[in-house]
């Protein structure tokens, strides 16, 4: 899921990570938006809102908005950074460095919000938009541009294109491949969904508040550990194989 990339990535290895990446998306957009009112997996409102201040001449006022796009861009920045640096280090899987960052902050957060809380909350802000920028980088890197897990505008045009080629099926073909896709889209789309009803039951009803974060944290841990144990059971299989077919091959000669 982390680890195939290129012509070995399938759509089974979309799936699994868009699930899992788009649900934490759905908790951090919840958690987010409840504690400060402030979007924090994306920054089209933020755009918005930074160019009105602008064009009313309130450029002080304009430039938190300008911080929060600048802290997404950073996210998305490092990620690539740390894939590209790394890339050409064959024992160590490049996307798992940026996952791990981003639980690092998410952790960092809701700590920080239960010792001293209601402090700074543009540092928050920015940090969870760091982490989605860290995010949304990383898969879209390890899916070849295919999978965006923090935002929905895309998502929708999209599906929305894809589902009206498959009333013309003589102009696109390719009627497989594109119900495919749409498969794709609507799960990470339900998981955002899930993720933000999750995220917002355990902000709200269990009064977790920022903690909630630790959740989305725990399940990306959860799932570079399986990831990694999966790809290690596999490999291990691989060799015990190769060695059987070595260990035949000598004795029937």
């Amino acid at each position: 899921m982390f680890r195939h990339q290129g012509k070995s990535r399938t759509l089974k290895h979309n799936l699994r990570i868009a699930t899992i990446l788009s649900f934490v998306a759905g908790i951090v957009n919840v958690t987010g938006y409840l504690e400060y009112k402030q979007l924090t997996t994306n920054v089209t409102g933020h755009f918005a809102l930074f160019i009105n201040d602008v064009a009313e001449l309130d450029v002080w006022k304009g430039s938190i908005y300008f911080l929060y796009i600048f802290s997404f861009l950073l996210g998305s920045f490092s990620s690539s950074f740390l894939i590209e640096k790394y890339r050409d280090n064959k024992r160590l899987n490049v996307f798992v460095l940026p996952t791990l960052l981003e639980c690092f902050i998410l952790i960092s957060i809701a700590l920080w919000s239960y010792f001293y809380p209601l402090q700074l909350p543009d540092l928050i802000i920015c940090s969870l938009l760091f982490a989605m920028g860290l995010q949304n980088s990383f898969v879209t890197k390890i899916s070849n541009a295919i999978v965006r897990t923090t935002h929905l505008t895309g998502l929708f045009t999209d599906l929305g294109i894809e589902l009206s080629q498959l009333f013309f099926p003589k102009n696109y073909p390719y009627q497989d491949k594109i119900k495919a896709t749409i498969k794709l889209r609507i799960y990470i789309i339900s998981f955002f969904f899930w993720g933000g009803l999750v995220g917002g039951f355990l902000y709200s009803k269990m009064e977790f508040g920022l903690s909630t974060l630790i959740f989305g944290a725990i399940i990306l841990l959860l799932s570079l550990f399986f990831d990694d144990l999966r790809f290690r059971i596999i490999k291990t299989k691989r060799r015990y194989f190769q060695h059987s077919n070595r260990f035949l091959s000598r004795h029937l000669k």
